[in-house]
């Protein structure tokens, strides 16, 4: 099989540092431990950033590895890759040999330490030809069925971009569209559990150089492994009500994607941080569930030690009111009534790698009123004061976004910064690790604590189904069954307190 040239950018933003090994003197590099927190966070004191990408193959089928770095902040070293990928998408509908020209194009320019080529300048050197009656490849139908989907959701399109770019493309795009069997699909979720089975052996091996080879890989779960055949089996189904040539007929007849048998993804239960189980992270340092969501109280203390910061509100948003991180982070004053004391789900600030964006609500949904707590009509009246005497302080400087929470200049906070210091925070008040999003399902606790409903909850959170609420709740109901007696008893009005009978 000649070799092929994806016209997906595999590409990747990282640090490194010029640490030295006291014992042997080499470089370090990424494996410095000085280059991430406690948290996991990126240090922002130590190292530069840096991004590679993997350009079309060779003309000889060899692989071409771009690496460049000395960028101060990891916004200027996505914005290259970002430009790099756009240049390599040109060829995303052509031929091998064009996809070739592009990437000797790019590592020329950089070779010859010049600027990287224009879009026209690429254009301009590519040649394009195309066949009506032509069966096309699996990795040809995949790049122009995602083309085509101008209506979705920047993250969704990002989503199914990497799906085609880490497996679907790799392993199936050189089979002819017609001729792929069930046989063809299943061998590649059989190579995603081989590589399961290797990070797995790797991580327990005796052997430090086998260890350090799967560091900070993921194995691949069920639930992903489904997302995947999601992915192609919507693509399959597109080919086959296309029609094609003079003759109108269908690309395909059959979706063999639809025939795979996979384990069931079934979406992780969410599990309380109770006094046994934080004892039991203590000792072992192993969460118990990948989703795990702390008690009231602890979402108090928590709350208690981040006042002040000025992210505050969007945590006591998130914590109180369930909002999910872009929902929080995208909420203008104009859809925030303090009178009437609630908010309406408009808008949200998504982020797409490391740009961010204004988009609609996950799902139709999402977009909801959410009723305002007396605590957290009171939280947004200071922080709006607050906000004003910032504006007045910055002056000309002050750039208005009409957000509730901003940037002491005006613009919008970043969500991958509101939740890298949430780990801080969280780190900080000696708290068992969750993630931003487990602060969500907090909301969700102390709502069903408190006799909530799961019809309720559904709609406090904007989940679209019920069913998503039911299977990522309903089992901690009776670890709250108790809290829950308790407050329901309370709203019974007794004017004495009955005794028991005399013996």
């Amino acid at each position: 099989m000649p070799p092929r040239t994806s016209p997906r950018l595999k590409g990747r933003t990282y640090k490194r540092c010029a640490c030295a090994d006291p014992d042997t003197g080499k470089i370090i590099g990424v494996t410095c431990p000085k280059l991430k927190r406690r948290s996991g966070a990126w240090s922002s004191e130590h190292g530069n950033w840096c991004y590679q990408a993997e350009l079309p193959r060779r003309a000889d089928g060899k692989r071409r590895i771009l690496r460049r770095g000395g960028f101060a902040g990891q916004t200027e070293a996505q914005a290259e890759l970002d430009y790099v990928a756009d240049l390599v998408e040109l060829g995303a509908h052509r031929g091998p040999a064009e996809r070739i020209l592009i990437g000797d194009l790019i590592d020329g320019a950089l070779r010859a330490k010049e600027p990287l080529p224009t879009p026209e300048e690429v254009t301009k050197r590519l040649d394009v030809g195309t066949d009506p009656d032509a069966i096309p490849t699996v990795e040809q139908w995949l790049e122009t069925w995602l083309a085509g989907r101008k209506k979705l959701r920047g993250g969704t399109k990002r989503s199914y971009g990497s799906h085609l770019r880490l497996w679907l493309i790799p392993h199936l795009g050189h089979y002819r569209l017609d001729e792929l069997t069930i046989d063809h699909i299943s061998g590649m979720f059989d190579a995603m559990a081989e590589r399961n089975d290797r990070i797995e052996e790797g991580r327990t091996s005796d052997d430090p150089q086998v260890r350090a080879s799967v560091y900070g890989m993921r194995t691949m779960g069920a639930a992903t492994m489904q997302r995947y055949r999601a992915t192609l089996r919507a693509a399959l189904n597109a080919a086959i009500r296309l029609k094609r040539g003079r003759k109108a007929v269908p690309l395909i007849t059959f979706n063999p994607a639809s025939y795979v048998e996979l384990p069931s993804g079934k979406r992780p239960k969410a599990l309380l941080w109770t006094p046994q189980r934080v004892r039991r992270w203590e000792e072992t340092g192993k969460k118990p569930s990948r989703v795990m969501v702390w008690m009231p109280e602890q979402v108090g203390e928590f709350l208690d030690h981040a006042y002040g910061h000025p992210y505050y509100p969007l945590y006591h948003l998130i914590a109180y009111r369930g909002l999910r991180r872009g929902e929080a982070c995208g909420l203008p004053w104009s859809e925030t009534n303090l009178d009437t004391q609630d908010i309406t789900i408009s808008s949200a600030l998504v982020q797409l790698g490391w740009k961010v964006e204004f988009g609609e609500p996950k799902s139709e949904a999402s977009g909801r009123i959410v009723a305002l707590d007396n605590a957290t009509t009171e939280t947004l009246t200071e922080h709006k004061e607050h906000q004003d005497r910032q504006r007045l302080a910055a002056g000309d400087a002050w750039q208005e976004s009409g957000l509730v929470v901003t940037n002491p200049d005006g613009t919008p906070v970043h969500p991958a910064k509101v939740t890298d210091v949430f780990q801080e925070l969280a780190d900080a008040a000696g708290l068992p690790p969750i993630r931003l999003h487990d602060l969500r399902h907090a909301a969700a606790t102390i709502a069903l604590a408190a006799g909530a409903s799961l019809k309720e909850v559904q709609a406090l959170l904007g989940h679209s189904s019920i069913t998503i609420t039911a299977d990522t709740y309903a089992h901690i109901l009776p670890e709250l069954a108790r809290g829950t007696a308790e407050a329901s008893a309370a709203l019974v009005p007794r004017k004495t307190r009955q005794q028991p009978p005399a013996a």
